[in-house]
C-alpha cells in the first residue's frame, strides 16, 4: 500500500472547496473516475464534517499538540474503519484497497485517507502536518523537507508572502525617512538667529 498516497488524499480533501456535489466530483482524481461518477449529494456532508476534523488534526500538529492530533485520527479511525482487501485482475496487478467494493464512495475515500494520515504520523510525527504560513492561504501540507522547517503549502505561497513583507520592510522604511526631521550635525547648526 502506498501511505503516501493515501495521506495525500487527506491533504486534497482538506484544501478542496466543497460547497456542492460539483466540487466534491472534482476532488476524485481520474484514477478514481467510479467515486466521481458514485458520489451522490448526501455525501458532501459526510465530507465537509470530515474535512474540519483532519482540519483539526493539522493545527493540532501544528502547534505541537500530538495528543489532540492522535485522538482525533483515533476516533476518525473508528468512524470510518480500514477494512483492507486485494484487488486486481491477475498476478501481475494485485494490489491493496483499504474497504471492501461495496462501501460508499465517502467510506472508501476517507478510510484511505485517514489511515494514510494515521501511518504518516506515527512514521514522521505530528511536526510533519503542516498549515500554510501565507494568511491568506490556510492549506495545508505534509512537510517532506529534510530538517521539518517547511512554513508553506507551495512555491508560490513562499514567494507571494516573501514578497508582501518585503514590500511592507520597504514601506516602513521610507515612512521612517519622511517623518524623521533632519538632525543638525554641529552646534553651530543647532543656533537660531536671535531676532
Amino acid at each position: 500500500m502506498n501511505f503516501d498516497a493515501y495521506a495525500r488524499t487527506g491533504v486534497d480533501l482538506v484544501n478542496a472547496r466543497l460547497d456542492d456535489l460539483d466540487d466534491l466530483r472534482a476532488l476524485f482524481p481520474d484514477d478514481n473516475a467510479w467515486m466521481r461518477d458514485e458520489v451522490a449529494d448526501r455525501d458532501v456532508a459526510i465530507f465537509r464534517r470530515a474535512q474540519k476534523r483532519l482540519r483539526d488534526v493539522f493545527e493540532y500538529g501544528t502547534s505541537g499538540r500530538d495528543a489532540q492530533a492522535v485522538t482525533e485520527l483515533n476516533a476518525l479511525l473508528e468512524a470510518f474503519p480500514v477494512q483492507p482487501r486485494i484487488s486486481g485482475h491477475d498476478s501481475s496487478d494485485w494490489h491493496m484497497h483499504v474497504t471492501s467494493r461495496g462501501a460508499s464512495v465517502s467510506a472508501e475515500y476517507l478510510a484511505g485517507a485517514v489511515w494514510g494520515l494515521s501511518v504518516w504520523l506515527c512514521e514522521y510525527g505530528s511536526a510533519r502536518f503542516g498549515v500554510c504560513a501565507d494568511e491568506r492561504c490556510g492549506n495545508v501540507y505534509l512537510d517532506t523537507s529534510s530538517n521539518c522547517c517547511r512554513r508553506f503549502c507551495s512555491e508560490r505561497c513562499a514567494t507571494r508572502s516573501h514578497v508582501a513583507a518585503h514590500r511592507a520592510r520597504k514601506r516602513a522604511a521610507v515612512g521612517e525617512q519622511v517623518t524623521v526631521a533632519p538632525q543638525p550635525t554641529s552646534a553651530a547648526d543647532s543656533l537660531s538667529p536671535v531676532s
